[in-house]
């Protein structure tokens, strides 16, 4: 979906994260894999930090955020089993790379985000590569938007203290969501699915994120 030429040195780095980073690792997901190996992570970094785009680490964003290593981004949209009907919701659009792959993946992605500036940037980058089926939003990301809910899958890319109620009661029958909880020392990944009307608890990989923040900035 993405429209922009790249240097061939990002399209190489881009294939070898996908070989290395992902698939050696243990992701199986052929169509999330595909979906890494198309979208350019690299267009969603600032400028200083471009040439480790591809390397398995976090980098800082504007704002004090930070974009996730692309093993966590791909661990937890493994985790959602993605379907191309799915409508989700993305708590923490941040530079937008995860939006982007869930709008590859997914049929309608609400993303909201609790900063105006990184909301902006994202959004142009967006539009820039081609990306029509995404809705942004600046708010409070702890509340959701239950405007739009019920939602199919639901990706958090900041740790609660605590599951937020908001958001379990904005997930559809059998619908799923992926959340960093606790504090910034002991944070775990949580596979949240709603069956039979009953949330059931998956505990999932260690992990760090910057905090969810209630509030908007």
């Amino acid at each position: 979906m993405t429209s922009s030429a790249e240097a061939p040195s990002f399209s190489t780095e881009r294939r070898r994260m996908v070989a290395e980073q992902l698939r050696a690792r243990g992701i199986a997901d052929e169509r999330l894999l595909e979906a890494m190996a198309r979208v350019p992570r690299h267009e969603f970094v600032p400028a200083p930090y471009r040439d480790q785009a591809y390397e398995d680490h976090p980098l800082p964003i504007a704002q004090g955020q930070t974009i996730s290593q692309p093993y966590i981004v791909a661990l937890m949209l493994e985790e959602l089993s993605l379907k191309p009907e799915d409508k989700v919701l993305e708590v923490g659009t941040g530079s937008g790379y995860v939006t982007a792959l869930l709008a590859e993946l997914a049929a309608e992605v609400f993303s909201i985000e609790r900063h105006a500036a990184l909301a902006e940037e994202a959004r142009a980058t967006l539009a820039r590569l081609g990306y029509a089926n995404v809705q942004l939003f600046v708010g409070d990301g702890s509340q959701g938007l239950p405007e739009h809910a019920p939602y199919d899958a639901i990706l958090v890319s900041a740790a609660a203290l605590r599951l937020p109620p908001a958001l379990v009661a904005q997930l559809a029958e059998g619908g799923r969501m992926i959340i960093p909880v606790g504090p910034g020392d002991a944070q775990q990944l949580q596979l949240i699915t709603i069956r039979n009307g009953q949330l059931h608890v998956q505990l999932r990989e260690l992990c760090r994120f910057v905090p969810l923040v209630q509030g908007q900035s």
